[in-house]
Formats: structure tokens, sequence, C-alpha cells
């Protein structure tokens, strides 16, 4: 139905675009073969009168104009329906093409290249085809990607833009099966390879931060509208950042398998080679460093404090169970 409905939209504008002259309800019922098919004419009059209201939502300009004869005629024309010269300075065109990256694996992967043609029609050179982060300074060889595998960024993606309630199991990394949340999404952010969703969780009655790859099962759509003010800013990466231990209010002794873990290695404060294909780490801890260390699996043995020793073992337990 929805691709019905678009290739309708799609033939009405391209009438009332192409034409020189306004054409009547009469004209265009005879043109679409959508309308065409309308079973009566009150079929066809609430259609039309839908189709236009879409696509001036839409932000097509629709003029309506009396003929002599006393009929009503439509046209879209292409001077106020054009859109000004874009101009994007080396930042922006960079950014722009980053963005563009995060749609390679999704289903609009179609549509984002078809921009990104244009714009490189235009003369404009985007991110990983030599365009200029600073002015004279051409950007690294190193090509940033963002990842996008997760199903269930796409229709919370969609759920987000359209302010629109999500209902998904979602499984914690300590528990052993998942439980259902009702969401309301307010922004996807990626964060060190991850996507997060943050929003309101109507049964907490409290703004949640969700790891989409703890997500399982489908997102499903809610009918209505939010219940909660969305905020002007919303801090997932610090959120995040404090699960991870990264704001540390102490300091941790942990054994890491050599040549595993580079995250950890990245963030630790001395690093010790024991000389048994391990190595002896202090890292920084926070709250949440648990729920980070047993992403490690058993590359990570905790040391010290006993408290993250013995919650990082319950984990583990709980994960074992499930």
């Amino acid at each position: 139905m929805a691709i019905a409905k678009a290739e309708r939209l799609m033939n009405l504008a391209l009438c009332l675009l192409g034409t020189r002259r306004p054409l009547t309800k009469r004209e265009l019922r005879s043109s679409i073969e959508a309308y065409i098919e309308a079973s009566s004419d009150d079929s066809f009059n609430r259609m039309f009168e839908r189709d236009k209201d879409d696509l001036r939502e839409l932000g097509l300009v629709i003029e309506t104009v009396e003929g002599i004869e006393g009929d009503i005629g439509y046209l879209a024309r292409r001077d106020s329906n054009r859109l000004p010269p874009i101009t994007l300075d080396a930042e922006e065109a960079a950014a722009l093409g980053l963005a563009a990256k995060i749609w390679q694996q999704a289903r609009l992967a179609g549509a984002a290249s078809g921009a990104l043609q244009k714009l490189r029609a235009a003369g404009m050179p985007l991110a990983g085809e030599g365009a200029d982060y600073d002015a004279g300074q051409p950007h690294s060889a190193l090509e940033p990607r963002i990842p996008a595998h997760e199903a269930a960024f796409e229709p919370l993606m969609l759920a987000c833009r359209d302010r629109r309630p999500v209902v998904f199991d979602y499984r914690k990394s300590n528990a052993a099966h998942p439980e259902q949340r009702q969401v309301e999404p307010w922004i996807l952010e990626c964060w060190r390879g991850h996507w997060y969703v943050a929003g309101w969780d109507r049964e907490r009655k409290a703004e949640r931060v969700f790891r989409l790859s703890r997500i399982t099962g489908k997102v499903r759509s809610r009918q209505g509208k939010f219940t909660a003010p969305v905020p002007d800013h919303v801090t997932v990466r610090e959120t995040v950042e404090s699960w991870a231990g990264e704001t540390a209010t102490g300091t941790a002794r942990i054994r890491l398998r050599a040549e595993h873990g580079y995250p950890l290695r990245a963030r630790a404060l001395t690093v010790r080679d024991l000389g048994d294909g391990w190595d002896e780490l202090e890292i920084p801890n926070g709250h949440g460093l648990d729920a980070w260390l047993v992403e490690f699996g058993p590359d990570v043995v905790v040391l010290e404090p006993a408290e993250l020793r013995a919650e990082v073992i319950d984990r583990l337990r709980a994960v074992a169970k499930g």
C-alpha cells in the first residue's frame, strides 16, 4: 500500500510539474492510472485531495488557477519548486559525505548514493574523495566509517524522526533473559563503534540509553504521541561513558591476555609484561566498568578491587545461565 501511494504521489507531481497550463481534475483523473481505477467520483475526489495535501506538506508548491470557463486547474511551476544553488565549504561537504556512509548497509543506500553523485557532479569533493578538512591540508588516507549493521538501527532512526513510540525486547549485559521495553526514542548516537538510542522509558518513567546490539527481535512501532517532553540536549555519550568507567573514581588492576583488548590498553595507566602470555594493567575504575570488562570474556581477569571482581563474576554467571 505504501509503495502504491508513493507511486501515485510521484505521478501526480510529475503531471503538475510537466504541464505548461493548469490541469483540471478531469484531466488528471484520465492521466494517472490509480485515478482511472478509482471506483467512483467521490473516491477519486477524496484520493486527489489527500494526495494534493500530502504533496504540499512535502514542500511542493501547487497553484490553483481558475480558467476562463470557471474550471479549476492545478499546476506546479518549476521556477517555484526549484531549490536555490547549494554551496558547501570543505568541512560541510566532508561531514555530508561521512553522514551518507551510515547508510552503506541500509535500505536508503541507493538514495544516499544518488544524492552524493549529484553533489559530485556539481564539483563538490566529499569525504574520502579528496575533500580538505582544513584549507591546504588534505585529509588522511584513512577513511572513517560509521557502521550501522544492527537491524534495529533503521526502525529506531525513523521512530526518532517521526516522534513515534516503539516496543522492543532488550537484554542487559548481566541478565539471563531479555525484557520488553516501551520507549519514546529521542536520538541515536555512535560511540566507540556501537550505536545507542536514548529516550524515555515509559514503564520506569525515566530517561534511559539502550545499546542497539542488545536489542533482540524486531522493533515494533506503537500508535500515539510522546508522553514526555523531548529535551533540547540529550547526553548520550556522557551517559555511556559513565557506564563504561570513563568517569573514573579510582583504579583497578587486571590481567589481560597478550595482544588482546586494545581499548583497555589504550586507557591503561601502567602495563607490565608478566611473561606468560599475559600482561598486568592498571586502568581507571568507574561506575559500569564491570559491564565493559565482561565483553572481553576469557581474555580479562580482574585482580582488584574485590568488589569489581565480584561484579564481573556475577555478570559472567548470569550470561552462562542464559
